[in-house]
C-alpha cells in the first residue's frame, strides 16, 4: 500500500561533496507518533501527533497521509480530537492547557486555555467533555460558547481518552489507578468498572456495546463487558499503544511510534502505517558495532543491515525517562543519557537498569563522556555547559545562547554548539571563544581525528571543519534535518511527569570506518554519510 511521507516533503535530493555517499539506514517516518484518532466527515482517520504539533488524515484504502493541521500551525501538541455534527474539529493541546477548534474552512480559535494537561475529549449529542491527564486531574463538560466549564469529577489520578457508553454513562481510563471508571454526565458518583489492567489509556465502544481499550504498558487491546468487567484479549501488540477508532466494524489502533494497526480478528493484525521515529535525537555507536538511537519515549538498537529494535521505553522497567542526549559510558557498559526531565543518567538497557548521576537541570541536550570519569552536558534552558564527576556538578561556562551539544578534543578542549548564536565555541577558563562562526543553527557536533563535524539544521548541512587550519567545507547539503524550510515549530512545553520540554535535536555519531551517522529528525530517519573510498 503506498504512502506519502505526511511529514517532511523533500523535493531536492541531498548534495554531497566529491566521493561522499549517502545511505538511508531506516525508512522515513510518516507521522510524529500517533495519539488520538477519530473518523472525520470525509471518512478519513484523523490522527493527533503530540510531538509533531500536527494532525494528519489517513485514507485507510490508499494509505495516503495528509497533514491537515501541519507542523507550525495554530494547533500545538494535539493529543486527542473529536468532531461535532458541523464538521468542526476539537483538539486538546496537552502541553498548552488548551482546547482549540478547527473549522471546516481551516480557521482555528482557542476555546479554553486554562485546562492543565487537557487530554481526552469526546462529543456526544452536542455536548463536549474533556479530562486532564495529570495526578489530580479533572473531568469536565465544556460550554461551546466559552463559558466556565462544569466540573463532574476532581482529583483523578491521570484520566485519559474518554467516550460516552451506550448506557448513557461517560467512561474513562484512569491510568494512575490502572482502572476504568464511569460517571453519569449529568452528575453523580464515579464507579469503578474494571481494574487490574495493563495501564489503560483509551476507551471506545464496539457495535455490541462492549468497551474496547488500549493498554499502554502491556501493549494489549482488551474487550471488556461494562456490566461484569469480564475481559477478552483482542490483540497483543507492543507497549506504547495510545488510542483506537472504529471505522464501521473495522478497528484501528495507534501507538507512540506512529504505527497504525488494523485488528483483523483471531489475534491477527496488519500495519496500515508502519511505525517510525518521533524525532530521532542523540546517537551512539556501541562497542558491539550497533547504533543506538535516543527517541524520547523510546531507545532503539540498529544492527548493520537490520531494522531498528526497541530496547527500552517509558513504560519498561529501568527506563530513565524521555531520552534525548546519548553517549557511550566511559567503561563501555551502557550509555550516559540526558532526559527532558532534567537528569543525566547511566542507562544499561540490557539490564533494564538506570542510575541518576545528576538531576535538577533545565533543558538538557547533548552529552559526552570525557576522560577521568567526567560527563559533560549542554543545559540549553539555563544557557550553560556543566561537568559531572562523582555526583558533583561544576559549571564550565554560562551565559551561552541555547547551547545544544558538546564535544571534547584529544587535547581535552570542550567544544559547544551554541545553536542560538549560530556558532561553535571553545571553552577557555570559563569563557566561550568562537571557533566556527557564520552557522545558522548548529545541533550535533563530533570530533573525529583532526576534524570537527557539525550538523547545521538551519542550513540543512553537515560541515567538516579542520581544527588545525580552520578551513571548512560542506560535505552534505539539502538534508531533511530540522523543520521544513519556512516552518517555525511552536515550543513543546512537556507533559509532566512523563517529560519536560520536548525540543528538537539532530545528533551525530561516527563509526570506525569514518562513516558519519546523522539523525534526520525532519523526515524521521537515520542516514549514513560514507567517506570517499581509499
Amino acid at each position: 500500500m503506498p504512502h506519502d511521507t505526511g511529514r517532511y516533503p523533500v523535493a531536492i535530493h541531498p548534495r554531497l561533496a566529491e566521493g561522499w555517499r549517502l545511505e538511508r539506514l531506516t525508512a522515513v517516518s510518516h507521522l510524529f507518533g500517533a495519539n488520538g484518532m477519530r473518523v472525520g466527515p470525509d471518512g478519513r482517520i484523523h490522527i493527533a501527533q503530540v510531538s509533531g504539533n500536527q494532525i494528519s488524515a489517513l485514507d485507510i484504502d490508499t494509505g495516503l497521509v495528509e497533514a491537515v493541521s501541519p507542523l507550525g500551525g495554530d494547533i500545538v501538541a494535539p493529543d486527542d480530537l473529536a468532531f461535532d455534527a458541523d464538521g468542526n474539529l476539537y483538539a486538546t493541546e496537552v502541553m498548552d492547557a488548551r482546547v482549540s477548534v478547527r473549522r471546516p474552512d481551516g480557521s482555528t480559535h482557542v476555546l479554553r486555555d486554562d485546562l492543565p494537561s487537557a487530554n481526552g475529549i469526546t462529543i456526544h449529542q452536542g455536548r463536549l467533555f474533556i479530562d486532564e491527564c495529570r495526578i489530580g486531574g479533572r473531568l469536565m463538560e465544556l460550554s461551546l460558547d466559552g463559558a466556565a466549564p462544569r466540573v463532574l469529577l476532581e482529583d483523578i489520578p491521570m484520566p485519559n481518552a474518554l467516550e460516552m457508553g451506550p448506557d448513557g454513562m461517560l467512561y474513562f481510563p484512569v491510568m494512575g489507578a490502572n482502572e476504568i471508571w464511569r460517571i453519569n454526565p449529568d452528575g453523580g458518583v464515579a464507579e469503578r468498572v474494571v481494574g487490574d489492567l495493563g495501564v489503560p489509556d483509551a476507551v471506545k465502544f464496539d457495535s455490541k456495546g462492549f468497551i474496547v481499550s488500549t493498554q499502554v504498558a502491556s501493549g494489549e487491546v482488551l474487550r471488556i463487558d461494562p456490566r461484569t468487567g469480564a475481559k477478552e484479549r483482542l490483540a497483543a501488540l507492543d507497549p506504547g499503544l495510545d488510542n483506537l477508532v472504529f471505522v464501521g466494524e473495522r478497528l484501528f489502533v495507534s501507538d507512540f511510534t506512529g504505527r497504525v494497526t488494523e485488528l483483523l480478528g483471531a489475534g491477527n493484525s496488519r500495519a496500515v502505517l508502519p511505525g517510525g521515529f518521533n524525532a530521532p535525537f542523540g546517537l551512539a555507536l556501541a562497542k558491539d558495532g550497533d547504533l543506538y538511537i535516543a527517541d524520547g519515549p523510546f531507545m532503539y538498537r540498529l544492527t548493520p543491515g537490520g531494522e531498528p529494535r526497541g530496547v527500552g521505553m517509558l513504560f519498561t522497567p529501568g527506563y530513565p525517562g524521555y531520552v534525548r542526549g546519548l553517549t557511550n559510558a566511559a567503561d563501555g557498559n551502557g550509555f550516559v543519557v540526558t532526559t527532558s526531565g532534567g537528569a543525566v543518567a547511566l542507562y544499561r538497557p540490557a539490564d533494564r537498569y538506570s542510575e541518576v548521576l545528576a538531576d535538577g537541570f533545565d533543558q538538557l541536550y547533548g552529552v559526552v563522556a570525557a576522560p577521568g570519569e567526567v560527563v559533560i552536558a549542554a543545559d540549553l534552558g539555563a544557557g550553560r555547559v556543566v561537568a559531572i564527576r562523582a555526583g558533583e556538578t561544576e559549571e564550565l561556562a554560562g551565559g551561552l545562547l541555547r547551547p545544544i551539544d558538546v564535544a571534547v578534543t584529544a587535547d581535552g578542549d570542550v567544544l559547544v554548539a551554541e545553536s542560538g548564536a549560530g556558532r561553535v565555541v571553545k571553552i577557555v577558563r570559563g569563557k566561550a571563544e568562537t571557533l566556527v562562526d557564520g552557522l545558522q543553527r548548529p545541533h550535533g557536533i563530533l570530533i573525529r581525528g583532526d576534524h570537527l563535524y557539525i550538523v547545521d539544521v538551519g542550513a540543512k548541512t553537515v560541515i567538516e571543519y579542520a581544527l588545525a587550519s580552520g578551513t571548512q567545507r560542506v560535505i552534505a547539503a539539502d538534508l531533511a534535518v530540522g523543520a521544513p524550510p519556512g516552518v517555525v515549530p511552536k515550543p513543546l512545553r512537556g507533559i509532566p511527569p512523563l517529560s519536560g520540554p520536548m525540543g528538537p535535536f539532530a545528533g551525530i555519531a561516527d563509526g570506525p570506518d569514518g562513516t558519519l551517522y546523522v539523525s534526520a529528525d525532519g523526515e524521521g530517519s537515520i542516514i549514513a554519510l560514507r567517506p570517499p573510498r581509499g
